[in-house]
């Protein structure tokens, strides 16, 4: 317990000394103010009957499907871009019909060694006349995840149709397709170009 320290005799002085100019707040003294008396209970009456809410789910009748991916795989979105080629023979290539006439393999090549490559097979075949080329990077592998944000598996796999997309390669390309199981299914892509 801590003992409270009593006022030396200058300290004494100056308190009185403003205590003797101060003017009070409350002029009547201290307010107090009367105790409430508590009200009284009222009789218990019957209540009206509130509606009670039948049980529900949140997003119980949303018409979007639940979950939060966002971003759409990759066969999603080569599956869901507009169609640029004649229906039919589409079709033939996606079933595995339709023979690749030129095939390059960038399975296993780094980035910067698959992209100059594969722009000169691409310009090659479209000026030797060929239609329908095979690119087969490979499905990729787990790398080793660090971080918070989880990695794409295959990087040649997610960057290929980003290339083809992009000068010198977009003009001509006509559409980029997942190869069917036969020709290597989500491991290559099947590259119908334009006519030269």
């Amino acid at each position: 317990m801590v003992r409270r320290r009593t006022l030396r005799p200058e300290e004494e002085e100056i308190w009185q000394t403003v205590a003797r100019t101060a003017k009070p707040m409350h002029p009547m003294g201290h307010v107090f103010l009367k105790p409430t008396e508590p009200k009284p209970k009222p009789t218990q009456t019957a209540a009206p009957a509130t509606p009670r809410l039948p049980l529900f789910r949140l997003g119980e009748k949303s018409r979007s499907k639940p979950g939060h991916d966002i971003l759409p795989s990759l066969s999603e979105s080569l599956a869901a871009a507009p169609l640029q080629m004649d229906a039919k023979t589409h079709g033939k290539m996606t079933r595995g019909k339709l023979s690749p006439e030129a095939r390059i393999d960038l399975h296993g090549m780094t980035l910067s060694e698959a992209h100059p490559e594969l722009i000169r097979f691409i310009l090659n075949a479209q000026s030797a006349g060929m239609r329908l080329v095979l690119v087969i990077t490979g499905k990729g592998k787990r790398g080793h995840d660090v971080g918070p944000i989880p990695q794409r598996m295959g990087a040649l796999r997610h960057q290929v149709p980003q290339w083809l997309r992009l000068p010198p390669l977009g003009p001509t390309v006509l559409q980029i397709s997942e190869a069917h199981l036969k020709h290597g299914g989500s491991g290559a892509y099947y590259i119908y170009l334009r006519r030269r």
